[in-house]
């Protein structure tokens, strides 16, 4: 069994693999003060009336304050030692992404993913905290790609800065004329932000001088997925898949390096 962790600045999501199926996930609030008996949840212990065994617990953090909580939580508690995938990792792909190191590591695995499942070149979308799009041309090189605010913090931000707009909810509004000022916000903030999406895709589209497949993933990525006309897939497990199948290329490797293959 493989257990994936990938720690977002929202949310940390966990999924259990066996093999290359994912038989249970869920996810928990990003808490910065978590400590590691707090992470000691039953549901990574069991799966129905299956007791689970580890043989890899491969974790993604954007979260460095939590790295070693994480550590020494699943070390203790699952006598498995975590591996934290870096730009270091074999993730299929040649970085041009200067420096390598500066690339966070959430935009390198759906970027690798993306390239895996979907073949390249390619463009991964994740809508969550931040908007992030990641691009591969087809020699599998990782260029780079854009960051921009994601929907929760564009309706934060408007909230924080002006001093009688309320802070709404983000969903998608049932018009984009809005009869009062919470909908006229919503409508802002929802459709402008699919147009921000569209527009820099389009414009990215246009750069590589070539059709690419366009993947969508992370929480917001199902309402913005379904409004736009440039996004072709709508993957919600591209992340812990792409963990998933890093830290199995990384185990391959040093299997073959032991056997002598």
């Amino acid at each position: 069994m493989l257990l994936a962790i990938d720690i977002g600045n929202s949310l940390t999501k966990f999924g259990i693999f066996d093999s290359s199926t994912l038989v249970d996930k869920f996810s928990i609030p990003t808490e910065r003060d978590y400590s590691p008996d707090e992470l000691l949840f039953d549901r990574l212990r069991k799966n129905g009336s299956r007791f689970l065994t580890y043989d890899t617990i491969a974790v993604s953090s954007v979260v460095p304050k939590l790295d070693e909580t994480f550590r020494k939580a699943f070390t203790a508690s699952l006598n498995v030692i975590p591996c934290f995938i870096d730009h270091t990792y074999d993730l299929g792909l040649k970085i041009k992404y200067k420096p390598a190191s500066a690339a966070g590591i959430d935009r390198l695995i759906n970027a690798s993913a993306a390239a895996e499942k979907y073949g390249a070149p390619v463009i991964a979308c994740s809508f969550g905290t931040a908007t992030t799009f990641d691009v591969v041309n087809a020699k599998m090189e990782y260029l780079g790609g854009a960051i921009a605010p994601g929907l929760r913090v564009l309706s934060h931000a408007l909230h924080l800065k002006t001093a009688k707009l309320p802070e709404v909810n983000v969903e998608e509004p049932a018009n984009v004329i809005g009869a009062t000022t919470e909908a006229s916000i919503s409508s802002g903030i929802f459709f402008g932000y699919i147009g921000m999406a569209e527009g820099i895709l389009k414009r990215m589209l246009a750069e590589l001088g070539r059709s690419a497949k366009v993947i969508g993933t992370g929480g917001f990525a199902p309402i913005v997925g379904g409004k736009s006309s440039v996004i072709d897939v709508v993957d919600e497990n591209l992340t812990l898949n792409g963990i998933r199948m890093i830290a199995e290329r990384r185990d391959r490797a040093r299997s073959a390096i032991r056997t002598g293959e």
